[in-house]
């Protein structure tokens, strides 16, 4: 992959569905970016974005490259063998995303936790408590890091020693609110910060309503914890609908005033919401494919691991009676990411199953 080549249609603006206008044309993305100003709009290109093709900002190029020149620095282009595959199934689905982390992140089972950036403190220890769970069970937790429950979401995760992705609305090379500076470096060394936005771009209004559309559409589920009426809550949680995933939504007081856009969504069909376990036992089957084609992937170059250590301590510590993945940390000292590697390789070679609520058992 020629990384210039696609900065070159990232920087003009050039969406998925124009792309492949192009490539009917044109062919693949070399042939693209050779094609004169005229030529490009003659294909259906409008006139800015060829411009931009044509004379692209050679600075602005030279800056993004030396950038993905990091270790953790990547990009992940439509159609490549790293691009998240529920994405690719939204509308609008991005070009191209910059990632400061691990790509991985991106394809692990993950549910969405938003709401309120002003939230009561019991919001925010339903935040923590419902991402710790859930990520101790396996799931990514997506979120936006805006203050508030973006915040607690990421926190949980973290803490639960999980993963966690934040998906940005601004530039990747910047941080915003810039409180979350510590944060943003912890979820980049833990899971990945994403962004469609170029490197340099400001963090403006319209672009966080915009990045909800990934927020959801990376996840199988979006959990909803306070939200008022009018919250760009309530926007991803239409988004997740749309795009036919889950939307569950924690009730509150009816004296609470953001429980009502929780209480609508409600009303509407979202799922009420009272444990993490609520959660895991409904996406259960919608995460088994998911969790499967993780494991292949992991397994593929792999046998079975008979004498490896860790695998002969898990195998000690599993039993037929269930077990949840944070009583398996307890007991065996490995982490949350060792473990969740090992029971997928265990599951797809037959020896362990995955149950709802995040727990695993022996097969007879």
């Amino acid at each position: 992959m020629n990384q210039g080549d696609w900065l070159r249609l990232a920087h003009a603006y050039v969406s998925v569905a124009e792309l492949c206008a192009l490539k009917a044309k044109f062919g693949e993305i070399e042939a693209i970016v050779r094609q004169g100003e005229q030529s490009l709009c003659e294909a259906g290109l409008a006139s800015d974005k060829a411009r931009r093709i044509v004379s692209p900002d050679k600075a602005a190029l030279s800056n993004t490259l030396r950038w993905l020149d990091a270790d953790a620095h990547s990009i992940v282009t439509f159609g490549g063998d790293t691009y998240p595959e529920l994405l690719a199934q939204i509308d609008g689905a991005p070009l191209l995303l910059y990632v400061n982390g691990d790509v991985n992140a991106l394809h692990m089972p993950s549910l969405a936790i938003v709401g309120s950036r002003n939230p009561t403190r019991g919001g925010i220890q339903n935040a923590v408590e419902f991402s710790r769970h859930l990520a101790a069970s396996g799931y990514t937790i997506v979120s936006g890091l805006a203050q508030g429950i973006d915040t607690a979401a990421h926190r949980g995760a973290l803490e639960a020693g999980g993963r966690t992705v934040a998906l940005l609305g601004h530039g990747i090379d910047r941080v915003y609110p810039a409180r979350n500076h510590a944060l943003a470096h912890q979820i980049s060394v833990n899971g990945a910060l994403v962004s469609e936005y170029p490197l340099g771009a400001a963090p403006n209004k319209w672009h966080f309503p915009e990045r909800n559309r990934l927020i959801s559409g990376l996840s199988v589920g979006t959990l909803v914890i306070e939200a008022a009426r009018r919250s760009g809550s309530l926007i991803t949680a239409r988004l997740a609908a749309e795009q036919g995933r889950e939307v569950f939504a924690l009730p509150g007081s009816i004296h609470n005033p953001l429980a009502r856009g929780c209480h609508e969504l409600i009303r509407q069909g979202a799922k009420l919401t009272e444990s993490a376990s609520d959660i895991s036992a409904e996406l259960a089957p919608l995460t088994s494919h998911m969790k499967q084609m993780t494991a292949v992937s992991r397994a593929s170059t792999r046998s079975l691991p008979d004498d490896d250590e860790d695998y002969a301590k898990l195998r000690e510590i599993l039993s037929f009676d269930p077990c949840s993945i944070d009583d398996l940390k307890k007991q065996s000292e490995l982490t949350i990411e060792q473990l969740s590697s090992m029971l997928l390789i265990l599951e797809l070679h037959g020896e362990v199953e995955a149950l709802s609520g995040g727990r695993y058992s022996l097969i007879a």
